[in-house]
C-alpha cells in the first residue's frame, strides 16, 4: 500500500470513496464529499492524502487549518474515509500515521470529530473545555504535539458548514 498526495486524476474517485464510506455511518450528512471539494476549490487543504493499493485508490484523508480558542496553528483532520470493502485492513491507520508524521512538522496539533475508541489508538483524547459546535464533547478528539492543552471552541474552514469558522 502506498500513501501519497492526491493528484488531479484522483479527484473523482476520492468523492466516491468519501460518499461510500460515510453512507454506512448514522451521523453522515451526505455532504462530506462536497466539503472536500469546497476545501480544494478554496485552496484550504493542508493535506490531501490517498491510500493506493495495486493502482487503486482505496482511502482518503484530508486536513485543513484550524484553531482552538485563541491558539491558531492546529490542523483539523477530516474526513478520513476508506472503501467499506477495505475496512479493518489498516488503510485508515496508515493514512492517519502518515498525516500525523507530516503535520508534526507544521502544526501545533490535530483535532477531529470521531469515535474515541478508534482515534484513541493514535493518542487523541477529549480535553475538557474543547468544543466543536453541535457535537458531544466525547467525540471532539485532540492530539497536541507538545505539552499544551488548548481550551475553547474549535474554529475551522466555513466549508464544513457547522460551528465556528475561521
Amino acid at each position: 500500500m502506498l500513501i501519497r498526495n492526491e493528484t488531479p486524476r484522483d479527484i473523482p474517485v476520492i468523492g466516491r470513496i468519501i460518499t461510500e464510506a460515510f453512507l454506512v455511518l448514522p451521523q453522515s450528512t451526505g455532504t462530506e464529499a462536497d466539503i472536500v471539494e469546497k476545501l480544494r476549490e478554496q485552496d484550504a487543504l493542508s493535506l490531501s492524502l490517498v491510500a493506493e493499493d495495486e493502482g487503486e485508490v482505496i482511502g482518503y484523508l484530508a486536513a485543513s487549518p484550524a484553531s482552538i480558542g485563541t491558539q491558531s496553528g492546529w490542523s483539523l483532520i477530516g474526513p478520513l474515509a476508506v472503501l467499506p470493502a477495505r475496512h479493518r485492513q489498516g488503510v485508515g491507520s496508515a493514512l492517519m500515521a502518515e498525516a500525523l508524521g507530516r503535520l508534526r512538522a507544521v502544526s501545533r496539533g490535530a483535532v477531529l470529530a470521531g469515535d474515541p475508541a478508534y482515534y484513541g489508538r493514535f493518542g487523541y483524547r477529549a480535553l475538557p473545555g474543547v468544543e466543536l459546535a453541535g457535537l458531544p464533547p466525547e467525540v471532539v478528539q485532540v492530539l497536541p504535539f507538545d505539552d499544551a492543552e488548548p481550551h475553547g471552541k474549535v474554529r475551522h474552514h466555513p466549508a464544513f458548514g457547522v460551528g465556528e469558522s475561521e
